[in-house]
């Protein structure tokens, strides 16, 4: 069942462009993600105009998707479990992070993956629909944006980019809420955007930040898949690691029994999950207690269904 077209996207929701054509990008491989971009759209374009005529009925179709959508994958979890949803737009916003910073550290500067660390960026403020985001996606979503512009802006003058966060505390850096010069509108099921047009732009306004950090490590996000960065030229030899004391294997866990049939659900899936996205991101920062700890947390919880 083909979703309702949208009409033309009103000048004053301009802001959600990016993010309903990522939907249509995402529509066949990853139909999920896809729902939730619309989601997002739907949810920002009601706070900027509600009321204009001509915004009023973007709305209602754009609405009229979300329903048709809900129906078809109506017995997806992902769908109808907003915790579940959460972890799987993550998962693939990570991923493409990941992707492109790999790329990103090993030199091989393209559009696929300017493209991938933008796409991240735009997923990351799809993660906004569940709540109040993390510090970490925070962090990777303001990266993701800069790298995007700094390599597009790069490669358009002809210079070579530097590859990894080197150098960025203490500088200003464009922030790369970028607008699309002459797109105004968004037709869905009736354009599809070439697989390079999200980031061919004439025009990238700018506007300071400061101080983005990316702590050693957080190139590679949990619950993505462990890779090995790419070397940046830059030596560690002279940092040493700093002692720490591991906490003890909880014993009870060796003879941790279920207590007959357990029935774990969604939500306790999700949850253990996401201690071993803790655990993961624990491990980036060298701070093997607290992997230690959250890892424990997810094995007692899928053994014997408590926490």
């Amino acid at each position: 069942m083909a979703a309702p077209a949208l009409p033309p996207l009103p000048p004053q929701l301009k802001s959600i462009q990016h993010h309903l054509r990522t939907a249509q990008e995402l529509d066949k491989r990853e139909p999920v993600v896809a729902y939730y971009c619309r989601l997002y759209a739907m949810q920002t374009g009601m706070k900027i105009d509600s009321k204009t005529p001509e915004c009023r009925k973007f709305l209602s179709k754009l609405m009229d998707q979300l329903e048709a959508m809900k129906k078809q994958f109506g017995d997806n979890e992902a769908i109808t479990q907003e915790i579940v949803g959460s972890a799987h737009v993550e998962n693939y916003a990570l991923k493409m992070f990941l992707y492109a910073d790999n790329e990103d550290r090993a030199g091989q500067f393209h559009k696929n993956m300017i493209k991938s660390f933008y796409t991240a960026s735009l997923l990351i403020d799809v993660l906004t629909v569940f709540g109040e985001l993390s510090e970490e996606n925070a962090q990777h979503r303001k990266y993701a944006r800069w790298k995007a512009a700094y390599i597009h802006n790069c490669l358009k003058n002809g210079e070579t980019p530097q590859p990894g966060p080197i150098g960025m505390e203490g500088e200003n850096f464009a922030d790369a809420e970028r607008e699309e010069a002459g797109s105004s509108s968004v037709h869905s099921g009736t354009t599809q955007p070439s697989s390079s047009s999200t980031y061919e732009a004439n025009n990238i306004p700018t506007s300071n930040y400061t101080g983005i950090h990316i702590p050693p490590g957080a190139h590679a996000p949990a619950n993505t898949p462990a890779e090995v960065p790419h070397n940046t030229g830059v030596t560690s030899n002279t940092i040493q690691p700093a002692p720490q004391n591991i906490p003890l294997v909880d014993p009870s866990l060796y003879s941790a029994q279920s207590a007959g049939e357990v029935r774990l659900t969604p939500e306790d899936f999700a949850r253990a999950q996401k201690y071993c996205k803790y655990a993961g991101s624990a491990l980036q920062y060298e701070d093997v207690s607290t992997a230690v700890q959250n890892l424990q947390k997810a094995l007692k919880l899928l053994i014997t269904g408590r926490e």
